[in-house]
């Protein structure tokens, strides 16, 4: 994957970041996860697409295409036994334009949010469920709350 270099930790863009932006991005992203995770993910590609195809679209009967911002494809950890023979290569994919339309309509950090799907997406790996992930994330935002102090 390309190396995303900005001495500012701040991505600015003239034009919407393109598909290799978005690798340097989820490269430099995925470098932030803690290693005793990123140990088992090592056989996990992660592919950036600017959409899902339309069998994912169909299968995931979204609406409209930009109702997805990632997917994880393969077998978690969770459902793989001691004889598991993988079939095909498991994979993450950050799919582009949805995520650039997520970033202008909330006006969050384009790397926040490419970290945020990209863990998302190997929380699924791991086995876990959106309501886990939730779960999860609704007790880190209380616990960095209580840390903050208030204004």
């Amino acid at each position: 994957m390309p190396v995303f270099n900005n001495p500012r930790r701040m991505p600015c863009f003239g034009l919407a970041p393109t598909l290799e932006d978005f690798e340097a991005i989820a490269a430099e992203a995925l470098a932030t996860i803690p290693e005793e995770f990123r140990r088992h993910i090592g056989n996990v590609r992660i592919q950036i697409d600017d959409f899902p195809s339309d069998e994912v679209e169909k299968q995931m009967e979204l609406e409209t295409p930009f109702d997805l911002l990632g997917l994880y494809q393969g077998v978690s950890m969770m459902e793989r036994g001691a004889g598991h023979v993988a079939n095909d290569i498991d994979r993450i994919f950050l799919y582009r334009r949805p995520i650039l339309d997520y970033w202008c309509e909330s006006g969050e950090d384009l790397p926040h949010i490419v970290r945020h799907v990209l863990i998302h997406e190997i929380g699924h790996h791991f086995g876990m469920s959106d309501d886990d992930m939730e779960a999860i994330e609704a007790k880190a935002e209380e616990e960095s709350q209580r840390v903050q102090p208030s204004a």
